[in-house]
């Protein structure tokens, strides 16, 4: 089964989108409300961040897990030894930005966000009542006035050829969160591992909105909608000379919400965060 290329104006989107989801974790929309003016802007603006000292003026509180984390403490995916090829800044809802950085780094948070609320309803509708019954509270819900939904803007350097032997600028790994929510970025290289082993690349066309399941969801619909490993590979050729820039919208429940029997977001956070070696 092929990720979905999804038109979120058509009647049937939802059904389409959800469907997508189901069958491969992954799901991508066209014609969405996230203007490709804004992303490119941001993609501008932010790789000039990167490029520059300023960076390490607002190094990462190791306790709030927001600011800007260097390469040199950049993330070990589970399963994996060698870190990411990456730095990355995280924003929160209380978190520092760089102040000229900050109104339309905001404004694109708000906007993915009510967009996310939307998304999770449509999969909510399309679960089996079997399935949704199992849902503590309305999946949009979970993510109302939450504190923890996190914009990390990533940033892969171009290669030197100095990278350590089998290190990818991200490991496959899957994420922690209900789903993902990431414009596509300004370099090709993501890909989606099916079951069968084999890798696929998912459809990362300029203007593609790409939404992809999490563990808490995962979690919450007791397996039905899948966690799917997907990684970042490198570039070859002239592409590994340019840096690519990607902004994924992670989706995260208020702390006490319960994901099942076993966890609470929180619960569940910190036990994957200390997995991955931040924490």
């Amino acid at each position: 089964m092929q990720v979905q290329v999804v038109d979120y104006t058509a009647k049937d989107a939802p059904e389409r989108f959800v469907q997508s989801l189901r069958e491969t974790g992954f799901g991508v929309l066209i014609n969405h409300p996230v203007k490709q003016e804004l992303v490119e802007s941001i993609y501008k603006n932010w790789h000039t961040f990167f490029s520059d000292e300023e960076k390490y003026d607002l190094a990462f509180d190791p306790e709030k897990q927001d600011g800007y984390f260097a390469k040199e403490i950049s993330e070990t995916a589970k399963g994996h030894t060698q870190k990411d090829i990456k730095e990355y800044y995280h924003v929160y809802p209380w978190g520092r930005i760089p102040a000229h950085l900050e109104e339309e780094i905001r404004n694109y948070y708000q906007l993915t966000s009510t967009l996310a609320a939307e998304l999770l309803d449509w999969v909510e509708a399309h679960s089996p009542a079997d399935i949704s019954a199992h849902y503590s509270e309305a999946l949009s819900h979970m993510i109302k006035d939450t504190p923890n939904t996190l914009l990390r803007i990533l940033h892969y350097p171009p290669l030197t050829g100095d990278e350590e032997p089998d290190a990818i600028r991200a490991a496959a790994h899957e994420d922690i969160n209900l789903l993902t929510i990431l414009p596509a970025a300004n370099e090709p290289g993501l890909q989606v591992q099916q079951q069968d082993g084999n890798w696929l690349d998912v459809p990362s066309d300029f203007g593609n909105l790409i939404i992809n399941i999490g563990d808490m969801l995962q979690e919450a619909s007791k397996g039905y909608f899948p966690s799917t490993s997907h990684r970042v590979i490198n570039p070859t050729c002239k592409s590994s000379e340019k840096s690519r820039i990607s902004i994924p919208l992670f989706l995260h429940p208020r702390n006490e919400v319960k994901l099942s029997e076993n966890h609470t977001q929180e619960s569940y956070l910190l036990e994957r965060l200390r997995e991955l070696g931040v924490k």
